[in-house]
C-alpha cells in the first residue's frame, strides 16, 4: 500500500514559500514502540525455521545456540529483550554426535539505546545478560556463560536502527515536486535535521528530533483564489494523485484493522476533494476554514491507524512506512505549535501550494522539450 502522495502533499504544505535567513532550534519528539523495535529485530538476526536466531555452532555439528521467541519491552530506562535459549553441547565419536548437555532455558538481557557520533544510528549495546531455567532461575553454568559473553552478548549488542530514513523520505518526497529553488532552500532545512537523543520508556524508544526551522514569518497578504485556467492545472495533478490513492485504498487487506483503514481512507479521499476545492475557491463552511478543518480531523483519525497498520508489516517495510508517517507526523505537530515555516493547513497554503505544484509541473514539461 503506497501512502507517499498525499503524506507527502502535507509535507509539502509545511515547507512551501519560506526563506531561510533567520532559525530556531526546535526539539520533537519520535516514539519507535515496542512492536516495531521487535520486528526490526526479528528481520536483521532471527532468520532461521520458525523465526528462531541460529547464533552458534561448533565445526563439527555438535554443538550449537540459538534463539527463540523474541519479546522485547522496557526496564528501568533501557530496552529488555527475553529468548528463549536452546543449547547443546556434544563431541563426536565414531562419526556420529555424542550429546553431552541439552540445556533449554530464558536469556533475558538488558539493552541501553545509544545514537552513534553522527546521530543517524541506534545502537543496542547490552549491559546487562542473565540466563534463568525452565523454572525461572538463574544459572551459572560456566561454559553456558562463558558462551552467552563470547557469542550471544556480541550479536545483540550489534543490532541497530538505522534513523536516517525520516530524513531521506523528507527530502525525497518534497524535491519530487519543488521547483529547483524552493528545493533547494528546503534542502538546506533538512540539513540540520538530527536525532539528539534517544531513551526507552515502557512503550519504546522516545527519539528526540532537532531540527533549525525558521522564526516564524509575519502574516502575509493572503493568496487570491485560483483562476479557471489555474483550476484546470490543478485538477489535472490532482486527478493523477486520486488514482493512485484509489489504488492504494484497493489493495489493502481484508483483515479487521486492514478494513477500517481501508474505511478512513476511502472516506478520507472523497472529504479531500470537496474540501480541497473550496479551499482553492476561497470558500469557507460557516465561517470555518475547510482545509484546515479537513486536515485537522484526518490526521488525528489515520495517523493512529497507520502506525498500528505498521506493526503488523515486516520489518524494515514497517519502518520504511512510519519513516513517511513520523514525517508528517512530526511537521504536523511542528505546524500546529510555533507554524514557523510562515504558512499553515489552510485554504491559503493550498492555493500557495497549489501554484507552486503548477510551476514545478511546467518546468518538468519544458526539461522534457
Amino acid at each position: 500500500m503506497n501512502m507517499k502522495p498525499i503524506l507527502s502533499a502535507a509535507t509539502f504544505a509545511l515547507f512551501t514559500f519560506s526563506h531561510f535567513s533567520q532559525a530556531q532550534a526546535l526539539n520533537l519528539p519520535l516514539q519507535l514502540d515496542y512492536g516495531l523495535i521487535n520486528k526490526l529485530v526479528s528481520n536483521s538476526l532471527y532468520k532461521g525455521s520458525g523465526n528462531t536466531a541460529e547464533l552458534w555452532q561448533d565445526g563439527q555439528k555438535c554443538s550449537s545456540l540459538k534463539l527463540a521467541n523474541l519479546k522485547i519491552d522496557g526496564k528501568d530506562q533501557q530496552i529488555r529483550l527475553a529468548n528463549d535459549v536452546y543449547v547443546q553441547f556434544g563431541t563426536k565419536l565414531g562419526g556420529q554426535c555424542i550429546p553431552l548437555l541439552n540445556w533449554q532455558g530464558v536469556l533475558e538481557t538488558l539493552q541501553q539505546p545509544v545514537l552513534s557520533a553522527d546521530h543517524t544510528v541506534l545502537s543496542l549495546p547490552v549491559t546487562q545478560a542473565i540466563a534463568y531455567d525452565q523454572q525461572g532461575h538463574q544459572v551459572n553454568i560456566n561454559k553456558l556463560q562463558e558462551l552467552l559473553k563470547s557469542v550471544v552478548e556480541p550479536k545483540l549488542a550489534g543490532l541497530s536502527i538505522d534513523l536516517n530514513r525520516v530524513h531521506k523520505d523528507m527530502e525525497r518526497n518534497v524535491s519530487t515536486w519543488l521547483p529547483k529553488q524552493e528545493a533547494a532552500e528546503v534542502s538546506q532545512m533538512l540539513d540540520t535535521l538530527t536525532f539528539t537523543s534517544a531513551t526507552a520508556n515502557d512503550q519504546g524508544i522516545a527519539v528526540q528530533l532537532g531540527l533549525d526551522a525558521p522564526v516564524k514569518h509575519a502574516a502575509q497578504a493572503p493568496s487570491a483564489a485560483l483562476t479557471a485556467d489555474e483550476q484546470k492545472q490543478w485538477q489535472v495533478i490532482w486527478k493523477n494523485w486520486e488514482g493512485l490513492l484509489n489504488k492504494s485504498i484497493q489493495s489493502i487487506g481484508q483483515d479487521g484493522q486492514s478494513q477500517a483503514l481501508q474505511a478512513t481512507l476511502s472516506n478520507m479521499l472523497q472529504t479531500s476533494g470537496t474540501a480541497f476545492q473550496a479551499g482553492l475557491a476561497g470558500q469557507e463552511s460557516n465561517g470555518n476554514d475547510p482545509v484546515r478543518d479537513f486536515f485537522s480531523q484526518s490526521w488525528e483519525k489515520l495517523a493512529p491507524q497507520l502506525k498500528q497498520l505498521s506493526k503488523q508489516m515486516p520489518g524494515l517495510d514497517g519502518f520504511n512506512y512510519l519513516g513517511i508517517i513520523a514525517a508528517t507526523d512530526v511537521l504536523y505537530e511542528l505546524e500546529n505549535n510555533v507554524a514557523p515555516l510562515g504558512i499553515t493547513f489552510t485554504s491559503d497554503g493550498l492555493r500557495k501550494l497549489a501554484r507552486l505544484l503548477i510551476a514545478g509541473k511546467q518546468q518538468q514539461l519544458q526539461a522534457r522539450q
